[in-house]
């Protein structure tokens, strides 16, 4: 085989070449798969069902409540007494609460207070507190705290759905660069095993020396050597890819041999500008959470704050044998019961330390979260940083390869007309496939750093940003 044939030979096997049978699972099909049916998404959508029932626990605070009594006693033929009640308790979100009785009651020995006309007794009244419990109280507050929770619900849902963006991304790219270099290292074994050919015939015509074969075959070991090693990574990142393909039916499922990933080098759509990504970190997931459990230690505050007020609760009952008598009667003129009740601590001590409590916890929170906005604003200008670094040193790479690719031409040429060796051909070859694979590494790396830099911000699947 003569020089001339042996270089075209380099240059075709260099060359990119399509892969047959096999089917490509693209970046936007994974991501779509791993959002719809992940163990993880469809727990963070559960979260949303926590806030809903924590609604419904605190709005049955506010229930309607039914209740009935009956007590009679009977001794030595006597009928002491026959006590009957039964009504209705209708508690509201202004803090006042309504109530609705029928009462009957009988015997020898009845209380005189308890006498009723032997038909019964209607009464209509309310309740309300104008001290503690006027403006809040303690089924109110549970009712803010549980609104509060379930809007948070959505942050935590979006939190848990952006982490599990991030961490396929990384696997998908991991996975599309180890597949990358495989096709690299394919690609150079199969060129020195050719190579190796070709010199073999041009030592049995006498054109080069043995010690030429040598080399040529020294080289094919250390690449199948290489290619195994890559082989191993491909597997490695295609189980950690099955780890994130799940079914409609929450059963796993793993890639088919043939399925292959998209190429690395695909370009980026990077829709937003880095201000704008700069201008979200206020809506930051973690942020929004932080927020809420602000929200929710302000309610119990109030609460607390509410309880060093005296207790001043205010019953007024309308008093009817039917209701049609209940509309004609006037207040506080005839048949009216009414009353009410008050009482506070002398010292307060344990009202007063539950809402310092409250109020250190209050300004620990309130630190924390800013904290964590300075954090988050320092991770985001970090990544942006990183991404930008990754962004030019691709660049740079780029023309690092071409550069090298050239040099590996020249080599060639030099070859052909008797000035080079196999040996520097080599040198220079090896010199290319190393940079495709630092190359592939960078693409994915690039890949990587742009979605660190969404997640950073606070985006992914629920802002889908390329």
């Amino acid at each position: 085989m003569n020089r001339t044939a042996l270089i075209i030979i380099y240059f075709l096997i260099l060359a990119p070449f399509p892969s047959q049978g096999q089917e490509i699972l693209s970046h936007d099909q994974f991501m779509e798969w791993v959002r719809n049916y992940h163990p993880v998404a469809r727990q963070a959508d559960i979260t949303l069902r926590f806030g809903q029932q924590e609604m419904r626990i605190a709005r049955g605070g506010f229930d309607p409540l039914l209740y009935g009594d009956y007590d009679q006693k009977q001794f030595n033929n006597t009928r002491y007494y026959d006590k009957r009640e039964a009504g209705i308790v209708i508690p509201t979100v202004a803090g006042v609460e309504f109530k609705g009785l029928f009462e009957q009651n009988s015997g020898q020995y009845l209380n005189d207070e308890r006498t009723v006309p032997p038909e019964g007794l209607i009464v209509a009244g309310l309740s309300f507190n104008i001290g503690q419990g006027l403006f809040i109280d303690g089924r109110r507050a549970a009712l803010r705290q549980a609104e509060i929770y379930r809007e948070s619900t959505f942050a935590e849902r979006e939190q848990i759905l952006n982490d599990l963006y991030l961490q396929a991304n990384q696997s998908y790219w991991n996975w599309s660069a180890a597949y990358e270099n495989r096709k690299v290292l394919e690609e150079g074994v199969r060129l020195s095993e050719i190579r190796f050919e070709g010199i073999k015939g041009s030592y049995e015509l006498g054109d080069l020396p043995a010690i030429d074969t040598v080399e040529a075959f020294t080289q094919i070991l250390n690449r199948q050597f290489r290619l195994q090693t890559a082989e191993i990574s491909y597997f490695d990142t295609g189980q950690e890819i099955n780890t994130f393909l799940w079914g409609d039916d929450s059963m796993p499922i793993n890639l088919n041999s043939d399925m292959v990933p998209e190429p690395v080098s695909t370009e980026i759509e990077f829709q937003n500008g880095f201000e704008n990504l700069r201008t979200l970190i206020p809506d930051h997931p973690e942020l929004r959470l932080a927020d809420f459990d602000l929200a929710s230690l302000e309610v119990e505050r109030r609460w607390k704050a509410e309880q060093i007020k005296p207790i001043v609760k205010v019953n007024y009952n309308l008093l009817a044998t039917s209701l049609g008598q209940l509309e004609q009667t006037p207040f506080f003129e005839n048949n009216y019961k009414w009353g009410f009740t008050i009482s506070t601590p002398l010292f307060l001590r344990r009202e007063r330390g539950e809402l310092g409590l409250t109020k250190a916890r209050l300004d620990y929170k309130q630190n924390d979260r800013d904290l964590k906005l300075m954090r988050l604003e320092a991770k985001l200008e970090s990544a942006i940083n990183n991404f930008q670094t990754i962004q030019t040193q691709f660049g740079i790479f780029s023309a690092n390869i071409l550069g090298l690719e050239r040099l590996l031409q020249g080599e060639m040429t030099r070859f052909e007309i008797g000035e080079s060796s196999l040996f520097l051909i080599n040198a220079r070859e090896v010199a290319v496939l190393e940079a495709r694979l630092t190359l592939n590494e960078l693409l994915a790396r690039r890949k990587i750093a742009h979605v660190r830099m969404l997640n950073a911000a606070g985006l992914g699947f629920l802002d889908l940003v390329n």
